[in-house]
């Protein structure tokens, strides 16, 4: 419940529904919720050079307003990854401290000395995803004119693995491919020939394959049991089809249709 004026200049109360218990299972996730509807309420007054606003402000903004179940905008997979990086990351360190308080360097120390809970040093790949998740959220800020400048920009995180991972030789694929019985036998075979993301095997369905041509049009995902937009544009552009998985594939379609007589 809030007031604010109205065109005659009269002040009025308003109200709104945050949500449900199953949208908010937790104290913390709802008081998020309502910091961030604050945040969009004071937007102007945010604007203001005097007035202060914290990381973590910024960050239960940033989820009510780009992260919320309402918004298109990313895939369900890209929601549940930035909002685990802002809870468990960015905003235990970072929450207290003031938007213009933050300093590149800090967070490039801070990069450096994160850990996994087992003790050893977080991924390279895992820290730069965090880095750019707080230059997505600084940049958030710039959007609303909150501040002028991004100090995550010249953070420096390399995203090099720390040792190569183990890739099949075609013998071995073979083996495996031999191993494995219909359907996984052929979406292993289609994950190794097209690249897939996981998401993007499982939200296939046969109207999406053209045999003809020998093309897979992506047009969804699932990311825990959830259907969705596939990762970005670039995401749900036609796969080429090689013609000899293209027969598996069909061979796979007519078995299942005979089945189901």
């Amino acid at each position: 419940m809030w007031r604010e004026p109205e065109s005659s200049g009269k002040r009025v109360r308003r109200t709104t529904l945050i949500g449900t218990i199953k949208d908010y299972p937790t104290r913390e996730l709802a008081q998020a919720a309502v910091n961030g509807l604050r945040m969009r309420i004071n937007e102007r007054r945010n604007r203001q050079l005097n007035h202060a606003i914290n990381i973590s402000d910024l960050i239960d903004h940033y989820l009510d307003t780009e992260l919320s179940l309402d918004e298109m905008r990313h895939s369900h997979a890209t929601r549940i990854i930035y909002r685990e990086f802002l809870i468990r990351w960015i905003k235990p360190r970072w929450g207290n401290l003031n938007l213009t308080d933050v300093r590149t360097i800090a967070v490039e120390i801070w990069l450096r000395e994160l850990k996994r809970r087992d003790g050893k040093d977080l991924a390279n790949s895992t820290k730069a995803k965090i880095r750019n998740v707080m230059s997505v959220l600084f940049n958030h800020a710039i959007r609303y004119e909150w501040i002028e400048r991004n100090p995550i920009t010249l953070v420096r995180q390399s995203a090099q693995r720390r040792s190569n991972p183990p890739v099949l030789e075609p013998d071995e694929l073979q083996r495996l491919l031999a191993q494995l019985d219909n359907p996984f036998r052929v979406m292993a075979l289609l994950d190794v020939t097209t690249g897939l993301r996981r998401s993007e095997l499982f939200g296939l369905k046969w109207k999406d394959i053209d045999f003809l041509n020998l093309l897979i049009d992506i047009k969804r995902s699932i990311f825990l049991g959830i259907v969705g937009h596939c990762k970005n544009e670039t995401s749900r552009q036609s796969v080429p089809l090689s013609l000899n998985v293209a027969a598996d594939l069909w061979l796979l379609k007519e078995t299942t249709r005979y089945a189901e007589r």
